[in-house]
């Protein structure tokens, strides 16, 4: 893939998150948090660590990991997007949280130093990574020999239905600059877990049924596919809400559990 591609998708991806900034704190967050609960069961994060998040978005698995650490840990939390790390900035001044540093940067291009974190957690972003291959270097370079990785990743649209249900409403849109990222994109992680074993984590897989409600199709809509066909034709919006609704919504004001199969990959640098 070229540099300008890569670019065009870099750009079109920080657009995007950019503008979800606003609806994560108040509705994404909060039904997120059985993944949080789940990678940092897993991660066994312990007093005095550091730990990078990557992909911090809005910072709930960095707040919760840095309760964990304790005031002798550090927690650096990265993202493409300012404006996700202006909310997560804007959250941790608000509850007195002061051992969490957030950094603009890629997973191709970790802005830390090599062996200098103990673990690395990776909450439902990397299936938006550009250059996995680049990416799973990078999370082994930053790594301390023996560290710990945990990453949560979607199954695909048939088991997960936040998949289901962004892919449907995707499919009206615009093709993104860049193929292969997206929520459904690790349905298969097996390549992904050969990148991370050429990069020296060795990894298994752990899979568990999670999932969230919405009280309704317009609430759910608004969340999930409201900023990527905001620039929808009206027509083509209501085609694709319609072909939501069809595939999974059985009355627009009824409520919905989404049931949602989480796959964790989880690795340790050799020694």
């Amino acid at each position: 893939m070229g540099e300008d591609r890569i670019r065009e998708g870099l750009a079109w991806q920080v657009d995007v998150w950019d503008r979800l900034s606003e609806v994560y704190p108040s509705e994404i967050d909060s039904r997120f948090i059985p993944v949080v609960d789940a990678i940092l069961a897993r991660a066994g994060l312990k007093a005095g660590e550091r730990v990078l998040d990557l992909g911090t978005g809005t910072g709930a698995v960095a707040e919760r990991a840095a309760t964990l650490v304790g005031p002798d840990g550090e927690v650096i939390g990265v993202d493409i997007s300012t404006e996700m790390l202006a909310a997560a900035q804007r959250g941790m001044a608000v509850r007195g949280i002061t051992n969490v540093s957030l950094r603009e940067g890629r997973a191709e291009a970790l802005p830390i130093p090599d062996d200098s974190v103990d673990a690395v957690l990776a909450s439902l972003s990397l299936m938006y990574v550009i250059d996995r291959a680049s990416a799973a270097r990078e999370i082994a370079r930053a790594l301390k020999p023996g560290g710990r990785f945990v990453g949560a990743v979607w199954a695909g649209a048939d088991e997960c239905d936040i998949v289901c249900f962004q892919e449907t409403a995707g499919s009206f849109a615009a093709t993104p600059p860049v193929a292969g990222v997206g929520p459904g994109s690790l349905a298969d992680p097996s390549a992904f877990l050969q990148q991370l074993a050429d990069a020296g984590i060795e990894t298994r897989v752990e899979i568990e049924t999670l999932g969230f409600d919405f009280e309704s199709f317009d609430l759910a809509w608004d969340v999930l596919a409201g900023v990527t066909t905001a620039q929808l034709e009206p027509e083509r919006q209501q085609a694709a809400k319609k072909a939501v609704m069809a595939t999974m919504w059985e009355e627009e004001n009824n409520p919905r559990h989404f049931r949602n199969v989480t796959q964790f990959i989880i690795g340790q640098r050799s020694a």
